[in-house]
């Protein structure tokens, strides 16, 4: 765990999972100005972690945070909520999530 918060693009992306209960790659690639190659292999990283999961829905591809297994897991995701907020580029990347429509069919 501490090898996936320790990459500052896992922990931006960490941090909009904690934010919005799911996110399409392409919302992700979007607010974080990433390619999808580097967006992918940092949420496969995640996934690999047991930070985050994902369900396919056609070719699209959606992840939330995994639920947290035990305490020390439930605190580093609470950290995301609250202990990052002034974060420059965490900050900039909630401003961003807040303007995007919540209508899902942006990435079709």
């Amino acid at each position: 765990m501490f090898r996936a918060f320790a990459d500052e693009t896992r922990l931006r992306i960490l941090h909009l999972l904690a934010r919005k209960k799911e996110l399409c790659v392409c919302d992700i690639m979007r607010i974080l100005k990433l390619p999808q190659s580097k967006v992918s292999r940092h949420l496969a990283y995640l996934r690999g972690a047991g930070l985050a999961r994902d369900r396919k829905d056609g070719l699209w591809s959606y992840y939330s945070l995994a639920k947290p297994e035990g305490g020390f897991h439930k605190r580093l995701i609470g950290c995301l909520d609250g202990c990052f907020e002034e974060v420059t580029v965490l900050r900039k990347d909630s401003e961003r999530l807040g303007r995007f429509n919540k209508d899902r069919s942006r990435c079709r």
